[in-house]
């Protein structure tokens, strides 16, 4: 499709609203021209453009009809009607750009670029085939004239109405491509004098870009593709029309353009004057052909440079809230006792400008994807890696496990309920490590993460759980482990438990990876299931979408999206929005949620503020608290074994080549040993493939479409019941002797 055209509103920043405008995206020229009526853009009224040349297109994942458009250090936001419009104007406008960003070399290998022989050699054909239509049409008319059936009369009629209609186009299109190809040796003749050898062959590498011929000297003769010999005709007019098979006149014109040209305007000039050539593009005003600009703009451009986009570097410059958030130093409590690993638990001062100079190759990287596509099999470049594994940055959902095993002291459900969804929401900011978004690895399969925390103000136990998820561990310490269960899609399994408060959490996230053009969307699909055994409550809940804002400068991340807590027992549930911080105005990282009681349509409690702040929460009884402080509550130090100790598939010692090298700031050293990883990874799965054998899990099983740990505590709690009833029955003992 060369041509999209219809509504589209666009933002202003005076009006402080949407606008209506009609635009036209051209993809032979790459620029999106906009209009403040269709009728304006039949006048040729152009309000401004946006020229796509390295443009990059982003949408917003929790808007479903708005999208944007960064070229020229500029941001134009537009809104569509609804998704499938908007879809419709991606689809033309990526196209555009990838023809129009890409090298001239690759577009030269691509595509073929017409000489000037050929493009006067194409007219010529296309001229002797509109004499020899126009020959048949009289004939056609003639045999009108003499057919006596007036059935077959008004068929021929309507054969007749077509062929002319086809010649009208035929003539409009030749007289327009010799227009153009005279306004391109004028826009040369202007800027560089007359043409020289040298300037022929810019003029055409310019035409080259525009679609259009390049200029050159008119051939003496030539011959059309069906074989037909064009006379020789006048050189000494640049844009003179090749000859048809009806013959030339003298000024080289043939008679079924010349027609043409009388209809139009008897005083149009023949000597390629920009008058003439003004004349005859209005007298196509009204078709549905659209004229390219005689000159691409620049850069792109508004009548009303202030109202009609935002300035990206201003921006950056003078709006502070639109600036990745500062991060606040944060008490981190670590035992006496605690191993500290300098490879991941010395947490650097990240390096923005080595960050930002990486552009090049982001932009690169976006080149090769599209809006909306998965990115689960595209490798991004290694610089980009937190120096962690996705399994271990679960673990810290747990960062504050003083509250996630509080939940079992409240003896009211009402405040069970309360206390999960505190827990819940302090659950997000101490994933994020420093102030610029970085994205983990992607587990490989089989890869296991183990830890475990103290819990503040509670007393140390010497009793091993050694029947729990971490064998190692007492039983007043919260556990954890996590493994990647499935690499295609990537699943990764996590189960938390505290023996001794009788509490424990089983879930799995499925990560999914969209494109979005300056952000990428990651989705975290799947649940996790809080079970308070003392109380025989389940709470299952879901988790918020990630994204990764601003990855051409400085990337930071923001969650968003609906999700909720429910319990089946009780009959009470919240609801929880994260909510992505809109364009125009608003702040970040805001967070909004509502907590009802069993029937109620009234929640009892309501919450909001940062989910990396502070919340502050609403009671119906007319109370309200400091919900969360994500910044004054320190954050509890997960214990983790030396890696000397861990096994050959746990992700910190899995990893270490690849940190260690990321840590020294070595990006190809760490790629190396990145990529020998995936290999391996391909290898083994190729020969589970051959071998017919499918890859057997470690902690973890699929039940239905969920995953769960193999013995988790209430499983272990059955079996220790049942172990002992069969010991203190007479029968039972018997039994269970002759079982061991």
């Amino acid at each position: 499709m060369a041509t999209i055209e219809g509504p589209l509103s666009k933002w202003t920043n005076v009006m402080k609203g949407w606008q209506y405008r009609w635009f036209v995206l051209d993809e032979n020229t790459g620029l999106l021209s906009y209009y403040t009526s269709k009728e304006k853009m039949m006048r040729g009224s152009r309000r401004g453009c946006v020229r796509l040349k390295g443009a990059i297109i982003g949408i917003d994942d929790e808007d479903d009809s708005t999208f944007t458009i960064t070229v020229d250090q500029k941001t134009f936001h537009f809104q569509a009607r609804d998704a499938e419009e908007r879809e419709r104007w991606i689809g033309g406008l990526e196209e555009a750009i990838l023809r129009h960003t890409q090298p001239l070399s690759k577009q030269r290998e691509s595509k073929h670029i017409p000489s000037t022989a050929e493009f006067d050699s194409k007219v010529a054909e296309t001229d002797a085939y509109l004499q020899l239509l126009i020959d048949q049409t009289k004939a056609l008319d003639e045999k009108i004239e003499q057919c006596d059936d007036p059935a077959a009369r008004e068929k021929y009629s309507v054969i007749k109405v077509a062929a002319e209609t086809m010649i009208e186009s035929i003539k409009q299109s030749i007289v327009l491509l010799q227009m153009s190809k005279q306004q391109i040796a004028d826009q040369a003749m202007v800027e560089n004098g007359p043409l020289t050898p040298p300037l022929q062959a810019a003029a055409g590498s310019i035409a080259s870009t525009t679609e259009l011929p390049p200029i050159g000297p008119m051939p003496n003769s030539m011959a059309t593709s069906n074989g037909i010999d064009v006379p020789p005709h006048n050189t000494t007019t640049s844009h003179s029309l090749p000859a048809s098979s009806g013959g030339l006149e003298e000024n080289g014109i043939s008679p079924a353009v010349d027609a043409l040209l009388e209809e139009e305007g008897g005083d149009m000039e023949q000597d390629g004057s920009v008058g003439a050539q003004s004349h005859m593009m209005s007298a196509y005003s009204n078709s549905d052909m659209h004229v390219p600009p005689r000159v691409m703009p620049m850069t792109s451009y508004s009548s009303s440079e202030d109202e009609e986009f935002y300035d990206a570097e201003e921006l950056e410059r003078s709006a502070t809230e639109d600036e990745p958030p500062k991060a606040e130093p944060v008490q981190v409590i670590a035992s006496k006792d605690d191993y500290f690993d300098e490879l991941y638990d010395e947490v650097d001062q990240e390096d923005l400008g080595s960050l930002e100079g990486q552009g090049s190759i982001v932009t690169h990287l976006l080149s090769q994807v599209r809006i909306g596509m998965d990115l689960t099999k595209i490798v991004l470049p290694t610089f980009i890696l937190e120096r962690r594994s996705l399994l271990e940055m679960f673990a810290d959902f747990f960062a504050h496990p003083d509250l996630f095993v509080g939940i079992v002291d409240f003896k009211d459900p009402k405040e069970r309920m309360i206390q999960v969804v505190r827990w819940y929401l302090s659950a997000f900011h101490a994933g994020r490590r420093s102030d610029i978004a970085k994205k983990p690895y992607n587990p490989i399969i089989g890869e296991t993460f183990q830890c475990f925390w103290d819990i503040p103000n509670m007393e140390p136990s010497d009793e091993v759980s050694d029947s729990g998820p971490v064998p190692w561990v007492h039983k007043n310490n919260l556990a954890f482990i996590a493994e990647q269960v499935s690499h295609h899609p990537p699943i990764s399994a996590f189960y938390a438990e505290h023996s001794g408060k009788r509490i424990s959490l089983d879930g799995y996230i499925w990560t999914k990876s969209k494109f979005l053009g300056l952000s990428i969307g990651v989705y975290m699909i799947g649940q996790a299931v809080i079970s308070v055994l003392d109380h025989d409550e389940e709470y299952v809940l879901t988790f918020p979408t990630g994204y990764g804002r601003s990855i051409l400068t400085v990337p930071w991340i923001e969650l968003g999206g609906k999700v909720g807590v429910q319990c089946a027992k009780t009959g009470y549930y919240a609801n929880i929005e994260f909510k992505t911080k809109p364009f125009y105005g608003g702040k970040k990282h805001q967070v909004a949620a509502a907590i009802f009681a069993p029937n109620d349509k009234k929640p009892i409690c309501t919450i909001d503020g940062e989910w990396n702040g502070v919340m502050w929460a609403q009671y119906n009884t007319g109370r309200s608290e400091k919900f969360v402080d994500t910044k004054s509550m320190p954050i509890i130090k997960k214990k983790v074994k030396p890696r000397t100790e861990q096994g050959e598939f746990e992700s910190r010692r899995l990893w270490q080549d690849v940190t260690k090298h990321l840590k020294e700031k070595n990006v190809d050293k760490a790629t190396e040993f990145k990529r020998k990883l995936e290999q391996r990874q391909r290898e083994e799965a190729k020969e589970r493939l051959e071998k017919g054998l499918k890859w057997e899990t470690k902690h973890f099983h699929e039940q239905g479409e969920h995953w769960l740990h193999h013995r988790p505590l209430l499983k272990r709690l059955q079996e220790t019941v049942t172990r002992k009833s069969r010991q203190n029955s007479p029968e039972g003992d018997s039994e269970y002797d002759s079982a061991s």
